[in-house]
């Protein structure tokens, strides 16, 4: 299984290192018992879809996402031929529909990181009126 040193989980999550010590500390994200400490991959996928999920705060800035996404797999479906991998990277949830031959050959499972690149013709970006 993949583990993710501190500051490895902390940029994933798009906090800092103090807040995984933190959770880390207070029982609220398991450890491997590794030195120096690592966190497992299923554990920080699992939090990091708690956080994504957690309400927005108004307070943030507006800003049109990037097209690349680096995040964890929280979560992967094969169905025969074709698979379902879905990604988290912040509070970005990225679905992606591939081949099963294709999650194999990357290694793709919960925990394992990865980068999700999307190329659109269009893209639309909202905001809010002030």
């Amino acid at each position: 299984m993949t583990s993710y040193k501190i500051s490895e989980a902390a940029r994933l999550l798009g906090v800092s290192d103090d807040t995984v010590r933190r959770w880390v500390d207070a029982g609220g994200l398991p450890t491997t018992g590794a030195s120096p400490t690592e966190i497992p991959g299923d554990a920080l996928a699992a939090r990091a879809v708690e956080l994504a999920e957690a309400p927005a705060d108004p307070a943030d800035a507006l800003s049109s996402a990037r097209n690349r996404f680096v995040g964890l797999v929280t979560r992967v479906q094969v169905d025969g031929v074709m698979a379902q991998v879905d990604i988290q990277s912040g509070p970005h949830r990225v679905v992606s529909l591939m081949s099963s031959e294709a999650v194999r050959e990357l290694g793709l499972e919960p925990g394992s990181l990865a980068v999700a690149v999307v190329k659109a013709t269009t893209v639309i970006v909202e905001a809010p009126r002030v």
